[in-house]
């Protein structure tokens, strides 16, 4: 096997995030000049896309390494690979709702609060939310199943001015499980929250720590309140800045086929997964390796702050 020598295109898909990359083979030997390629072209589009991969569970690995350190997670699912730690299946994710007591549409229900609920930076209560998520399907339902990601960067900057200038001063508290209709009585869901709290002091906006750029650092999937504002005012303001992240001309949407791998910076995106695909009888099946990140720092200098249940570089 020879390394990669076909021409690398960049081609945008939208007008301010996503662009899918032709000309690579991505569980071949790649290039120094084609990493950095792709390492540059993901810094300016935030989240590339690329179509009729054969990478398996050791080169999907490989690939990731190119661009960071594979997070080993504690705890994933039975679907996911034992020999590759680094390696999380989605389709575990099926199998939550019934892990404790519901079934998956019960457990959307639930966890999804509010429209804009679903859209989340990957492990974003954490003091340290991964720096890239490498994303690649297996199996895809014939139609359905779209992702969806927001420019945080751009959703920043389209802000006026004064906005801005009051946003970069302010921090949020996310937590994981933020908004969670608990079921009547006992609710085992809830019981694993309490017993597993995370929970993060995260600057508002934050600085990218490669490209300077400032992210309005917001999802509605972890932020549970604007720190040092009553209550009323964080809601107020939380929902303008979601309206604001999640609007349609920041957005890329992506049709997945079997072979498509997605890589996206976790750290100036949000994502919305589908959620029309649990009626289908189809499976989606999706593998995921996330790089470690940094922990995030705002505008004046000032990092994030763990609350309960995480610390740098421990997963």
């Amino acid at each position: 096997m020879t390394d990669q020598v076909a021409p690398l295109e960049v081609r945008p898909a939208a007008g301010h995030i996503g662009a899918e990359i032709t000309g690579v083979d991505l569980a071949g030997p790649l290039t120094d000049e084609a990493v950095a390629a792709i390492r540059a072209a993901v810094l300016r589009w935030k989240v590339l896309f690329f179509r009729g991969q054969r990478l398996d569970h050791a080169a999907h690995v490989a690939f990731a390494r190119r661009f960071g350190t594979p997070v080993r997670l504690r705890s994933r699912g039975s679907v996911s690979p034992g020999e590759f730690p680094e390696v999380e299946t989605t389709a575990d994710r099926l199998e939550l709702g019934g892990r404790y007591g519901m079934d998956h549409e019960e457990w959307l229900r639930r966890r999804r609060h509010s429209l804009l609920r679903g859209w989340h930076c990957d492990h974003g209560a954490r003091v340290d939310p991964p720096a890239a998520t490498i994303l690649r399907a297996e199996t895809v339902p014939p139609y359905g199943g779209d992702t969806t990601w927001s420019n945080l960067a751009a959703a920043y900057a389209g802000l006026s001015a004064p906005v801005r200038a009051f946003v970069d001063t302010l921090r949020a508290e996310h937590r994981l499980g933020v908004g969670y209709q608990s079921r009547p009585g006992d609710d085992a869901y809830l019981r694993h929250l309490l017993d597993r709290q995370i929970a993060t002091d995260h600057p508002l906006v934050r600085v990218h720590p490669e490209t300077g750029e400032r992210v309005l650092f917001v999802n509605g999937y972890y932020v549970e309140q604007i720190l040092g504002v009553s209550r009323p005012e964080s809601r107020a303001l939380l929902d303008m800045l979601l309206e604001q992240a999640t609007r349609p001309e920041y957005t890329v949407r992506f049709r997945w086929e079997p072979g498509s791998v997605a890589f996206w910076d976790n750290r100036a995106t949000v994502h919305l997964a589908p959620g029309d695909t649990a009626h289908l009888d189809h499976p989606r099946v999706m593998h995921r390796v996330m790089l470690a990140g940094d922990v995030p720092r705002g505008v004046d200098g000032g990092p994030s702050v763990p609350i309960v249940g995480s610390e740098p570089g421990r997963w």
